[in-house]
């Protein structure tokens, strides 16, 4: 479906974002890697109860909460599927970024979950997780790697993955309940989008 040019109302209840779809398909030229005592650790097999609690410490204020509601069955079937590889980004001895690919279609990876904690926005760390989750993709002889974003994320999401080498190739508008309504994720999440009932 083709939405009209115009605005188009969303019911109450809901929230609806832009997604914009990213890809490369050459590597690009590595970033260097920003000053920090960051480290990655291969998480094999993740415990449900740890990857739900960086899931939300990383992704709650912006509106994650897909992977929040399934129950344990359904969230065991994807993070230990094969060709899924969970990582952290450990700081101090602290596990505070996640980065999530999957390898399941052949010759691609995508980046299903990436992000810091709110504490680490804007000091490298996330440059850093970029560059090995990029060596990491690319080391499994993919022919395209990509992500995707929308805006409830970072406001500089895009541009930070346009400045790692991804090219945006589709948009789409994404339509679901508001999560904050049914305390998925707490009712003062995402101020930067507003709660309409």
């Amino acid at each position: 479906m083709i939405l009209p040019d115009g605005y188009s109302d969303i019911p109450a209840g809901k929230i609806a974002a832009v997604v914009t779809h990213l890809q490369m398909t050459t590597p690009a030229p590595r970033r260097d890697d920003p000053p920090g005592a960051w480290t990655l650790r291969k998480v094999d097999a993740p415990a449900l109860a740890w990857y739900r609690d960086l899931y939300r410490r990383v992704g709650e204020d912006w509106l994650w909460s897909s992977r929040t509601q399934m129950n344990d069955p359904e969230l065991a079937a994807i993070i230990h599927a094969a060709g899924i590889e969970v990582y952290a980004l450990v700081v101090d001895g602290r596990d505070e970024g996640l980065l999530e690919l999957d390898f399941r279609e052949p010759r691609q990876c995508e980046l299903v979950y990436f992000g810091v904690t709110a504490g680490l926005i804007g000091t490298g760390a996330a440059r850093f997780l970029m560059n090995r989750a990029l060596e990491r993709a690319w080391s499994g002889g993919v022919q395209r790697v990509w992500v995707h974003t929308c805006t409830f994320d970072h406001p500089s999401a895009v541009a930070f993955y346009q400045r790692s080498g991804f090219i945006p190739f589709r948009r789409q508008i994404e339509i679901a309940d508001d999560p904050r309504l049914d305390g998925t994720v707490p009712r003062d999440a995402a101020k930067h989008v507003p709660v309409i009932e």
